[in-house]
């Protein structure tokens, strides 16, 4: 039976309303709570009762055995005992006095459910397995609690101390719900959620200015997609992608992570690999102002973090000085992901004191890099678009002094399922990469850390 399939979700005003809460059990005290929480009289009757209930202090408390009397003038109940039999005869009561009734773990003999739920005062989220999972409920409750922080309640409010100014200037429901959108959603709704109101407040009054005229101007979200594991993802970057009307991704974000995009979102492919652009760098620049002067929110999704070697600095140059607004969300970078999932830490006491980024890209068939510094001692050396200059790489830090011995590993599409990692020493990486199935994306790791991945390797042994 689909115990949902005759329930009506709905908010109901309980303030004032005399409740009464059969059991003294942790069921019992939760619910209570509950109630307490939402304004209402409660009373509670049981033999006996959880420690914890008299530390509420608006609560009538009766420690005896539950009578028929105590349902008199009570317009909700819950049953809560730890017996079947007496919960059902408690709810067949209290239905016959007109009571709306709640009984725990069997919510057939009730009239109504208790939803888990997500508290942003005045903004509240509920979520009902109805009954036939409530563990599931809570899970589900957990995830969407951490993905709504506690300033979402700020953002309710803020929409709410606007509504009738909104109201009187923008015609239509149609109208005004799509502004809405665009300003919760965007600028708006994130000035508030970072607390800062008075910048809010002016973006909001501009926009309705700007609404009236026609004139409106977009934002960019430059935004770091991790590595490849759709898991690495920020709440914030999440956020985000659920907001935007185009996106602009490269090769290096996972179709996963591209999979968690708003679906009805532009998608524009502007993947850069070796001798092949879908689309020049400035040609990228371009796009994302002209877009957002169209009063699109735009999205700029990278693989790894925006300021690691993803050109995002450029991109962002060219917005200000278009006095295009924009926000930055950093990301787990490949180098911490890709080295986390292969079992090799990047810096340890016993073996490296220092840890080094560079790329390994080649320009004109050479690689420009201070290789002095990158052989010394008690360091890790890690390589971003290694792959192609990898022998350069290697010759050039033999050449530096860096022993022939030192351990070396070559991680390709890490992070995600299809995972690989090669390992072997400066003398004989190349040949065991050249007789590998190793592809790009590839970031590769130098120094004694990666001997540690034999004992360190979690990911691909889980």
């Amino acid at each position: 039976m689909n115990t949902n399939q005759h329930r009506f979700a709905m908010f109901v005003d309980v303030q004032g309303v005399a409740a009464l809460v059969v059991g003294g059990g942790p069921v019992a005290l939760r619910k209570t709570r509950r109630l307490i929480d939402a304004g209402a009289v409660v009373t509670v009757v049981a033999p006996k009762l959880h420690d914890d209930f008299s530390v509420l202090k608006t609560v009538h408390l009766l420690e005896r055995e539950f009578e028929e009397p105590d349902l008199q003038d009570k317009k909700i109940v819950v049953a809560a005992t730890n017996s079947v039999e007496s919960n059902r005869h408690i709810a067949k009561l209290a239905k016959q006095q007109g009571a709306q009734v709640n009984v725990a773990n069997d919510p057939s003999a009730g009239s109504f459910i208790m939803p888990s739920l997500v508290d942003r005062t005045p903004l509240l989220i509920a979520i009902s397995s109805g009954g036939a999972s409530p563990v599931l409920s809570r899970l589900l409750t957990a995830r969407i609690e951490a993905f709504i922080p506690n300033s979402f309640a700020k953002l309710a409010s803020f929409a709410g101390a606007y509504r009738e100014q909104i109201k009187s200037s923008i015609d239509g429901w149609r109208t005004r719900r799509r502004f809405w959108e665009q300003q919760l959603g965007g600028r708006v709704g994130e000035l508030v959620l970072q607390e800062r109101d008075a910048e809010a407040r002016a973006a909001l009054e501009s926009a309705i200015s700007q609404y009236q005229s026609n004139d409106i101007q977009g934002e960019v979200y430059l935004v770091g997609a991790g590595p490849g594991d759709p898991d690495l993802l920020s709440f914030r970057a999440l956020r985000l992608m659920q907001h935007v009307d185009v996106v602009f991704y490269d090769r290096l974000v996972s179709q996963a992570i591209l999979d968690l995009v708003k679906p009805d979102a532009e998608r524009i492919y502007v993947g850069k690999q070796r001798s092949d652009h879908a689309m020049p760098q400035d040609t990228i620049n371009q796009q994302l102002v002209s877009h957002a002067k169209l009063g699109k929110r735009v999205l700029r999704l990278k693989g790894g973090d925006p300021f690691i070697f993803g050109r995002g600095g450029e991109e962002i140059e060219q917005l200000h000085e278009h006095k295009i607004a924009f926000q930055v969300v950093p990301g787990v970078t490949a180098a911490a992901g890709c080295a986390s999932y292969a079992g090799i830490p990047l810096t340890h006491r016993d073996h490296a004191h220092a840890c080094v980024f560079v790329t390994g890209h080649l320009k004109n068939n050479t690689i420009d890099l201070n290789w002095p510094a990158l052989a010394q001692p008690m360091q890790t050396v890690v390589v971003y678009m290694g792959l192609v200059g990898l022998p350069q790489i290697v010759a050039k830090l033999i050449e530096h002094d860096m022993p022939t011995t030192t351990p070396i590993a070559l991680i390709s599409r890490g992070t995600t399922i299809h995972q690989t990692v090669v390992t072997g020493t400066l003398e004989n990486i190349v040949e065991k990469v050249q007789n590998s199935e190793v592809k790009a994306p590839t970031l590769t790791i130098i120094g004694d850390v990666v001997n540690l991945r034999e004992k360190l390797n979690w990911f691909e042994q889980s």
